[in-house]
Order: C-alpha cells, then structure tokens, then sequence
C-alpha cells in the first residue's frame, strides 16, 4: 500500500516537473496523471457558483443598488423632506445591524407618505437602471430565464422599473403600503413574505422557497448588493454580490463570486461548459 503511494506520489512529482519545464495544453498530459493531479487542487468556489448561473432556470435581482441606481426608499424620503432619517436608518439595516421589518417600519414612520404623494412621486421620477442591466435581463429572456425582482422596497417603486426592463407584474416580489379611505398612510402589508428577515421562513429565502414549489425551478440564482440578499442562499442554488454601485464589505466577503459590472454576467452566459469536460 505505502509502495503504492509511493508511485503517485513521484508520477505527481514528475507531471509538475513536466509542466513548469515544458507549458503544454492538457491533452498532451497522460490522462490518468492530470487525474490525479486535479483530485489534489481545492474547487473553485467561483466557477462552480459561474456554472449554477449560466444553467439557471430563474434569476432574482434585488431592486435598490442593484438593478437601480439608488435606494428606492431613500428617494422617496427626500422627496419627502425627510431625505437624511431615512437614509440612516437605511444604512443601519442594509448592513446587518437590524431586523428588517423593525427598520422598515422606522423608516416609514417617519415618512408617512400619504397616497397622493406616492403617486406624485412615481409620476415625476424616472428609474435610473444601473448600466448593463437591460441588456443582461433582455439576454437572460432570451434564453428562456425566467427573471424576477425581489425587493424590500415598495412595488409602487418598483413597477416602472419592471415595465422598463420587461418583467412581468406577476414577477415582482416586493413591499406594499397601506393607506386608509382617506388615503393617508396606514402601516405596511406585514404578510408580504420581503417585509421582514433573519430566517429561513420570511424575507427573500421564503420568496426563493415559493418559487422553487410553485414552477419546480431546478436552479434558481440570486443576485444582489445587501445582507438580505446573501442569506437568500440556500435555498437559493447560488448567490452573486453585486457592488457596481455600492460595495458593502460583508456581503463581498460572504459571496462566492462578486461582480461590479452587469457586462461580467451577461459574457460570462456565453461560456461552453462541455469545453471544460474536454
């Protein structure tokens, strides 16, 4: 057994000698060496989160500071007049420091925008899409991926921006507002799944977790610049931190792999995978 060993061990030795002497392609390496040499090397946590993606039945984007520009939320407060509160309070949760729902509810007690001014804003603001992002969700449709926006912002944000990007209304997962007869501000739908998060049964895991029941998706992906969008996986197959337009040092260091760029996903979609067999 150990004379056994040995003999790997020295072919291993040998194959590196090989390689670092003489660079040459793979197929030119006696299989059953490169075998051996591959079972030793730790896998790439990236490619295998690259190859989840480009196999994907169905992909999640966050809304704010992902799929757009800005904080929905945070517009909407200073529009408001309550522009910098809010933003704190922002800050605080997108970070981990809070439970969501706690901080959604303090943000929005301190806006308590009323019906007419939610519509007012929507009607004067035009979203601001993060460069690359028609083009990706455009190649993701025509691939057959079905897309979704899930968010913890407030759909009546997010509806102009999925009519921009041609995602269905029935693909928004997202937050509403209640007003009351006179259309002044009454709470927020608390059994929306996105109003809250910390486990597993709320939040975007739970939103995952109907989607994968419901169309039998296989591989569903999430992507995302915040802490909510990190615990989405699982059961999420995979999750990929976007920081194209805020980099938040957690989440980068929880993701597998971390792009800034929309252009990085849509290529990287074009990769051949039975190429990385041969």
């Amino acid at each position: 057994m150990e004379r056994t060993g040995s003999v790997i061990q020295w072919f291993i030795y040998i194959y590196i000698m090989i390689r670092v002497a003489f660079p040459t392609s793979a197929a030119a390496i006696p299989r059953s060496i490169s075998t051996a040499v591959s079972e030793n090397i730790p896998k790439n946590q990236e490619e295998d989160v690259r190859k989840v993606w480009r196999n994907a039945d169905a992909v999640c984007f966050d809304v704010d500071s992902t799929v757009c520009q800005d904080e929905g939320i945070d517009e909407l407060a200073a529009y408001l007049g309550v522009g910098e509160a809010v933003a704190n309070v922002t800050r605080t949760a997108m970070n981990g420091n809070a439970r969501f729902r706690d901080a959604l509810a303090a943000r929005l007690q301190v806006m308590k925008p009323n019906n007419e001014q939610l519509e007012q804003f929507v009607n004067i603001t035009k979203p601001k899409l993060t460069i690359g992002i028609r083009e990706l969700v455009s190649r993701l449709h025509a691939r057959g991926t079905h897309v979704y926006l899930v968010s913890g912002g407030f759909r009546r944000l997010i509806l102009p921006v999925a009519e921009l990007l041609g995602i269905e209304k029935s693909r928004i997962y997202a937050n509403e507002i209640l007003f009351d007869k006179q259309g002044n501000y009454h709470g927020f739908d608390t059994s929306e799944l996105t109003s809250d998060s910390g486990s597993k049964d709320v939040g975007k895991p739970a939103v995952i977790a109907l989607l994968k029941k419901k169309f039998h998706y296989k591989t569903v992906v999430m992507v995302g610049d915040g802490a909510t969008d990190a615990e989405a996986a699982p059961p999420a197959d995979a999750f990929i931190g976007f920081g194209g337009n805020v980099i938040r040092e957690g989440v980068k260091a929880r993701a597998k792999w971390y792009v800034t760029d929309f252009d990085v996903l849509r290529k990287d979609l074009e990769h051949d995978d039975s190429s990385d067999d041969e």
